[in-house]
């Protein structure tokens, strides 16, 4: 009788506790190692409220951040890579590497391409993506760029590009490399026709990307403490046995040494850029 009257506590499960809580919830910032709360930095456009550090982005962030509200449209969007060499390593396939970022990112490659708007002025976008194989320039990437600079010279629009690569994609051999020079010819001729190119470089810019269209550009910008060269500074060390300077290859390294033109923080570039865009509208007139 006297069970009858005893309270009986539930067993506790703390798996079952946890079960829905997102994994994503809290994000520790590289820089600083501040536990920060996921929807506070999306709001602050993944920068680090504490320190200040940049986030590396997605193409579909970048979109939303960038540019006006609702007015990306994406071109060229069915070009997906082929495998021309056949390349396998570790028993993997090149175009089954492909497959599976494909399914992870929910883009056909490393570049997106598109029409938008900043501050109100028309333009081509080219966004790449460095969570896809290390944004890494291949015949693709090579191909939607080249593409984008055609619809620029047939609407007469200037042209954004945004650029976060490791370099050429090494299992296209040669194919990858010839991007280089495709894409360097391609802007070539958007400047002879007196049409704009912005440049933003963000962390980390490295290697082909850095040596061909990235750095053509009549206005090249970086976001802060973004690493941009050719090698990495290992690799340099090594070769020339020599220690590199504190901050070298960081954006305001370059900046001090000439090789970009402004360095400006993830909240000031739809200002900042719509500003350039209103310049050349008025050079243009």
């Amino acid at each position: 009788m006297r069970d009858f009257f005893r309270r009986h506590s539930p067993t506790f499960h703390p798996a079952q506790e946890n079960r829905d809580i997102p994994d994503d919830l809290w994000v520790k910032c590289t820089k600083c190692k501040e536990l920060l709360y996921h929807r506070e930095l999306e709001n602050n456009e993944m920068v680090c409220p504490r320190c200040g550090h940049h986030f590396r982005l997605r193409v579909h962030q970048r979109v939303r951040y960038l540019v006006d509200e609702g007015s990306f449209e994406e071109q060229f969007a069915c070009i997906f890579p082929d495998d021309p060499l056949g390349f396998e390593a570790n028993g993997e396939t090149y175009l089954g590497k492909v497959r599976e970022k494909q399914r992870e990112t929910g883009i056909a490659d490393a570049m997106v391409v598109g029409t938008a708007k900043i501050e109100g002025h028309p333009l081509v976008l080219a966004v790449s993506d460095f969570s896809f194989m290390g944004a890494s320039m291949g015949s693709v990437y090579g191909e939607k760029l080249v593409r984008a600079v055609g619809l620029a010279l047939q609407r007469q629009l200037p042209i954004l590009t945004v650029s976060s690569s490791g370099g050429a994609r090494m299992q296209e051999g040669i194919f990858s490399l010839m991007q280089m020079a495709k894409t360097v010819a391609a802007f070539a001729e958007l400047g002879r026709r007196g049409l704009p190119h912005i440049s933003l470089l963000t962390d980390p810019c490295f290697g082909g990307v850095t040596a061909s269209y990235a750095m053509t550009a009549d206005v090249i910008l970086a976001e802060p403490k973004a690493l941009i060269g050719f090698a990495g500074p290992r690799v340099i060390e090594q070769i020339t046995r020599q220690k590199l300077p504190p901050g070298f290859q960081t954006a305001e390294f370059c900046l001090e040494h000439g090789m970009i033109d402004m360095v400006v923080p993830r909240r000031d570039l739809r200002p900042v850029i719509g500003n350039l865009l209103t310049i050349f509208d008025r050079e243009g007139s």
